[in-house]
């Protein structure tokens, strides 16, 4: 029985690619099929498989700019051949879960989110403060286009798990399809120690898409007079360089040592923009640090919020494990990431680091690994498979 794991692109260690590595240790003799793939960009466990790329991968320029062909992603996943394979698990925020099996085979999709670029998010990326005129008037007509091929090539994939309840709702919302199971990805809470906050500062650890929304933290650290640290690299970033006072420290990208040392000494995460869950949230959370988000999205899954009952409790609550690990704001605009961080600020007494800690335990990798295989076998019928 052989198992092929189907992947969007291979270019960095982030989310997606966390899970990824999770479903190679649960099957360590699968082959690896992905558009694009750039040589030493992700962990050991995932380059040590056999890695299949698509035709893509011969294209002008793609290891940079592969956003750019997007249009041609849905013929690059058609041109895969999964003959001779019994199981397909597809990892997907983008393309990959409409890898099509050969009859008889069972393909399961472990969704992190429906292609965001087409759906809810498509005004972060396509808006006239976004793109290039030319970019903005091909997405327009293609746009339905792509949205019929997504939901239509939804039927290709026969179970379907998700990385939350937010993903899960949207996988009802746009395919017509109900969700197995969510399943909760990788937290590697061991990897951080709890910090006190010593840098003064505060952080953003992202990818720099224009989705994320990093302007509204560099707007309010800078209306504020604040310090702000940002970890990650990215499209958008020669934007942000350009609004950004002395304030403003870009890191860009940096080992996992040096990303769980600047997490331990930061204040707090800003977390402004809408995820689908949020493992960086989690992250700061088992260092020790809130996290100051938007309340909309998988964040309310992962952080609990700050209301005032919290703070009129905080010297009962130290050590309980029960007080809050985050601010939320509502609106996606300075003034209220502002406020925030102002609220924040004056009940800094009501955020324990161990509870956050405790917190976020609750997400991490071994419970996350548990329960894949779990599904698998149960659900699945693969435990032959599952190591």
């Amino acid at each position: 029985m052989r198992v092929a794991l189907v992947h969007d692109w291979l270019t960095g260690m982030r989310g997606g690619e966390k899970v990824l590595e999770v479903l190679c240790e649960i099957f360590p003799r699968a082959d690896i099929f992905t558009l694009l793939h750039v040589p030493g960009s992700v962990s050991p466990t995932i380059e040590s498989h056999s890695i299949r790329t698509s035709a893509l991968q011969r294209f002008p320029h793609v290891e940079r700019r592969y956003r750019y062909y997007l249009p041609l992603m849905p013929w690059a996943i058609a041109r895969f051949d999964f003959s001779g394979y019994n199981f397909l698990i597809s990892s997907s925020h983008c393309v990959a879960k409409a890898a099509r099996p050969q009859e008889g085979a069972l393909h399961i999709c472990y969704c992190l989110t429906p292609m965001r670029y087409i759906w809810d998010q498509y005004d972060s990326y396509f808006s006239r403060e976004r793109a290039r005129w030319p970019v903005r008037v091909a997405m327009g007509l293609l746009r339905r286009r792509l949205q019929r091929w997504d939901a239509g090539t939804s039927h290709r994939v026969h179970i379907f798990t998700a990385i939350s309840g937010n993903v899960a709702e949207r996988i009802r919302r746009y395919y017509g399809r109900d969700v197995s199971a969510v399943i909760y990805p990788p937290v590697d809470v061991d990897r951080f120690e709890v910090g006190r906050g010593a840098g003064g500062y505060y952080l953003v650890v992202s990818a720099l898409a224009p989705y994320k929304r990093i302007d509204l933290a560099v707007a309010a650290c800078s209306r504020l007079g604040r310090k702000l640290k940002i970890v990650g690299t990215g499209p958008e970033e020669r934007r942000l360089r350009e609004i950004a006072g002395t304030n403003v420290e870009f890191l860009g990208w940096r080992t996992d040592d040096e990303v769980a040392q600047v997490y331990r000494d930061a204040e707090a995460l800003l977390f402004p923009g809408e995820e689908d869950f949020g493992i960086v949230p989690l992250e700061a959370q088992a260092s020790g640090r809130p996290v100051i988000a938007f309340g909309s999205g998988g964040i309310r899954e992962t952080v609990i919020p700050f209301t005032e009952s919290h703070g009129a409790s905080a010297s009962a609550r130290k050590g309980a494990g029960a007080g809050p690990t985050g601010v939320f704001f509502q609106e996606q605009n300075t003034s209220a990431v502002a406020e925030a961080i102002l609220t924040y600020e004056r009940h800094r007494a009501a955020f324990d680091p161990l509870a956050l800690r405790q917190h976020a335990a609750r997400f991490d990798r071994s419970t996350c690994k548990a329960r894949l295989a779990e599904f698998f076998r149960e659900t699945c019928g693969m435990g032959g498979e599952v190591s």
